[in-house]
């Protein structure tokens, strides 16, 4: 008797070496690899595990920006979302004109390009990358398209171009091999990497292969699964750019659950505008309002995603609407700096300051409430309160209404120095009261 050999079953391509010869293994896929501003981090996976002859039909690196125009044409930022589509527009183009008569009946053509800005020599340069890849998903088919834009967030040049490099390979898999359903495409995006090295900010799909996937969904579980913080959604619920909404705008910021939404909101925000018009700093230009909901409050369970896309179009009518990770506060602060050094104002109710001056909910800092405080009053940086009733007040702080003092009107109403923390915190708040960081306002004549 004689053992049958078996060989062993294809290990799953689920690192990076794996996913890059898996996708040059296989003879129906072929392409360009098209990289600004990084090195090439994603041809150079391909180029370098072997038999990328089946799958690399050029790279190019159009690093020199006059060289980069002559490609793709002058007039636009090089890092930026209209660059990357020139690139993808003319690369497919000539891929198509030049393979298609050759081997178009047999090759699912793609290009993938990528536009990025790594850490430099000071570290004090915006540090993301504009990421896309278009597709056959059959040849001779419609082309389709994935793009994204990504902060880069390691600490140094090469471990910001080493994650691209994986983001990229992860990106061309996934899309010919993990796209059956959305958790399985994203997880397959995602592999090997975490928040520390990169974080998505916008995604966006189109063409006939990805009509599967609900694009509104599929943000919502970037940021239930840790790739993404915060996305800034439109109208109709499709994730944007936010740096085209939020790129050097001074900011009026309403955090709330918004559910729902009552005409409340829009007064906080009009009152906001006149108050720092009033104010008299300079304003670049017009404010931007933001509305954020955050997944994770600190005080009780967050909306499901059917909640929150419910909530988003009319968020959206009010200005920009953003939904976060972020159960702390102080965190909107530092993800907005991103965007705009320009006078930010957040405008809350009282029973959010009363949240905000709970020393409990800053344990994981070690400085708890002056760090935290630290964090939310950055440079040009104030906080507008509004007063509610008492009872909502009451309501919303639950077990910890005992923290504070409550002084209302005659109406009823709570305004900002009706708001008592016990000791010592009072002294801290009166501080910031008479140094300008919190500010009562009032709604305009007859508004409550």
């Amino acid at each position: 008797m004689t053992d049958t050999f078996v060989p062993p079953p294809p290990r799953p391509a689920v690192d990076t070496h794996a996913k890059a010869l898996a996708i040059n293994l296989d003879a129906d896929i072929y392409g360009t690899f098209a990289e600004i501003g990084a090195g090439q981090e994603v041809s150079r996976w391909f180029v370098k595990v072997g038999a990328a002859s089946g799958t690399v039909a050029h790279t190019v690196s159009a690093y020199d920006k006059t060289v980069s125009d002559s490609i793709y044409g002058a007039g636009t930022r090089y890092v930026s979302k209209e660059r990357l589509l020139r690139m993808l527009d003319c690369e497919f183009g000539q891929l198509v004109a030049r393979l298609g008569p050759v081997c178009g009946d047999a090759k699912k053509f793609f290009v993938f390009a990528d536009t990025a800005s790594a850490r430099n020599y000071a570290g004090d340069n915006e540090q993301h990358a504009w990421i896309g890849l278009r597709y056959l998903a059959e040849p001779g088919g419609a082309p389709n398209d994935v793009i994204l834009h990504v902060a880069l967030t390691d600490k140094t040049n090469e471990r910001q171009q080493e994650a691209l490099g994986i983001l990229g390979v992860n990106l061309v898999h996934a899309v010919h091999h993990r796209r059956a359903s959305m958790e399985d495409f994203l997880a397959g995006v995602w592999d090997a990497l975490s928040l520390s090295r990169l974080v998505v900010d916008v995604i966006e799909f189109a063409g006939p292969a990805l009509a599967v996937l609900d694009v509104r969904r599929c943000g919502l579980h970037m940021l239930r699964r840790g790739m993404a913080t915060a996305l800034v959604f439109d109208a109709v619920g499709r994730v944007i750019d936010p740096s085209g909404v939020l790129r050097k705008r001074p900011m009026i910021v309403n955090r709330g659950r918004f559910a729902p939404l009552e005409p409340l909101h829009a007064r906080m925000l009009e009152a906001a505008e006149r108050r720092l018009r009033e104010e008299g700093v300079p304003l670049g230009r017009d404010p931007v309002r933001v509305l954020e909901m955050t997944l994770n409050p600190a005080d009780g369970a967050g909306p499901d995603d059917a909640q929150v896309l419910d909530r988003i179009g009319p968020l959206a009518g009010l200005g920009v609407a953003m939904v976060t990770t972020f159960s702390e506060f102080y965190l909107l602060t530092t993800h907005l700096r991103r965007f705009s050094s320009e006078p930010m104002r957040f405008a809350i109710g009282v029973s959010l300051l009363a949240r905000v001056l709970n020393d409990q909910l800053y344990s994981k800092l070690p400085g708890r409430l002056l760090e935290g405080l630290g964090k939310l009053l950055a440079s040009n940086v104030k906080v507008y309160i509004y007063p509610m009733p008492e009872a909502a007040i009451r309501a919303s702080l639950g077990a910890n209404v005992g923290f504070f003092q409550l002084t209302p009107d005659a109406a009823g109403f709570v305004a900002a120095d009706g708001l008592r923390p016990n000791p010592p915190v009072n002294h801290l708040y009166q501080y910031l009261r008479d140094a300008g960081w919190f500010e009562p306002v009032t709604f305009g004549p007859g508004e409550t």
